[in-house]
């Protein structure tokens, strides 16, 4: 988890009135400290993956993901909504958790295996309670470093 989050991509107090807006805020956290990718074509990365289906896992945790070509290695950002939003989640539950993974275009299994490995994450109560309750981003960013597998 270390090598794919940045503690400067972390946001512990968005709001957004939409799928689309998350999306872009998403993007522009995934760009921060990159300086090599424009937000707009990561956005468009994450929009064209979640047309094809909401990445809303339940619980209100989302994991929108996209490739990029040219990236060296997959890079995170984590946004907390405590607003909450629609995200056409399959439980119904809006989303307050948003963790946007980029991967090189090449890299399918390791795309596979750091999703499996979020949903993981994310699927435990405790973890998801924790970072609800957090104080600051710094707070979210050591949570997610301890409980990462």
């Amino acid at each position: 988890m270390q090598s794919l989050l940045d503690p400067s991509r972390v946001a512990g107090d968005l709001v957004a009135s939409s799928k689309k807006r998350t999306l872009e805020q998403m993007a522009q956290l995934l760009e921060r400290g990159r300086g090599e990718d424009s937000a707009d074509e990561i956005f468009a990365s994450l929009l064209g993956r979640e047309r094809l289906g909401s990445t809303a896992i339940g619980h209100g945790v989302a994991i929108p993901h996209g490739r990029l070509s040219g990236l060296p290695h997959a890079i995170g950002a984590f946004g907390r909504y405590p607003a909450g939003l629609d995200f056409d989640a399959a439980d119904e539950e809006p989303v307050k958790l948003v963790f946007a993974l980029l991967v090189p275009s090449e890299s399918t299994e390791e795309h596979l295996h750091l999703l499996a490995g979020l949903a993981e994450l994310f699927s435990r109560p405790q973890v998801r309670e924790n970072l609800l309750k957090a104080l600051s981003d710094e707070e979210i960013y050591r949570i997610l470093m301890e409980q990462a597998p």
